[in-house]
């Protein structure tokens, strides 16, 4: 694997590099977006603002997930680039999405709908960085013939392991493809917004649950991961939101 970039004197990251990259693509994914159902706004600013806040809610949710650690050396656990929990990123990217949502005076339905894809094309990419820098992101030993070890990586092994960030990133990309197809169709046929978001917290959960199962991290509530709780919990709302958005439906927006 390959933690770190090296030109000249400068020792880049390629974990970084890939989340930024991630955003940046994300970003042309949601301007167009925005260009087909006709909103204006920004989706360069809005992408940078709601990824810093993924980031410092991804550092503090990994915190609470060990306070005794935190508390006894809370250094190590804010400045440093380990640490990043994947459901504080969502909570923290999506708190900033409803503001810049209200912000903006875009209906929030539609807001979220057209974020959706981007989401999942930007959390993909930044799954590329945890492969390249073997963070530890990877899965259970396996002797299946795409098996990986990481002897280099952040966080090495020389066991051939489940490469789970493929797996995320082939996942999250093939949700982001239905999730524009089904934007697409439902523009044209005019139906109501908040389905595509239903469908990105319906369907991320599941990817995201699945792929726990086979990846190194500590069972906690009812056997299962913190991850799997959260990737529960989004399904949940999910089926929820549908239930509601079923009985107080409101029309997609289209592009002029």
């Amino acid at each position: 694997m390959i933690p770190y970039l090296h030109i000249g004197p400068l020792s880049l990251p390629t974990f970084g590099l890939m989340v930024a990259t991630g955003l940046l693509v994300a970003a042309y994914v949601l301007q167009a977006d925005f260009r087909r159902r006709g909103i204006r706004a920004d989706a360069f600013l809005i992408i940078g603002i709601a990824g810093l806040a993924g980031i410092v809610g991804a550092r503090l949710y990994h915190a609470l997930e060990s306070p005794a650690d935190f508390f006894a050396d809370p250094g190590s656990f804010i400045f440093t680039r380990f640490g990043f929990a994947w459901f504080g990123g969502f909570l923290g990217g999506f708190a900033a999405l409803l503001m810049l949502a209200r912000r903006e005076k875009i209906p929030t339905l539609a807001f979220l709908d057209a974020c959706s894809p981007a989401a999942c094309v930007g959390y993909a990419i930044g799954r590329i960085g945890c492969l390249l820098s073997g963070d530890g992101d990877y899965g259970l030993p396996t002797n299946l013939p795409w098996g990986l070890s990481f002897p280099n990586g952040v966080v090495p092994t020389t066991e051939r392991v489940h490469p789970t960030p493929v797996y995320e990133f082939l996942a999250w990309m093939l949700i982001a493809y239905l999730l524009w197809r089904m934007g697409e169709r439902f523009l044209r046929e005019k139906r109501p917004e908040g389905w595509i978001f239903c469908g990105y917290l319906i369907l991320t959960g599941i990817a995201r649950f699945l792929v726990e199962i086979i990846r190194l991290n500590p069972r906690s509530f009812l056997g299962m991961s913190n991850a799997q709780t959260a990737s529960v919990a989004s399904v949940l709302l999910g089926i929820i939101l549908v239930l509601v958005l079923g009985r107080n439906p409101v029309v997609v927006r289209r592009a002029e």
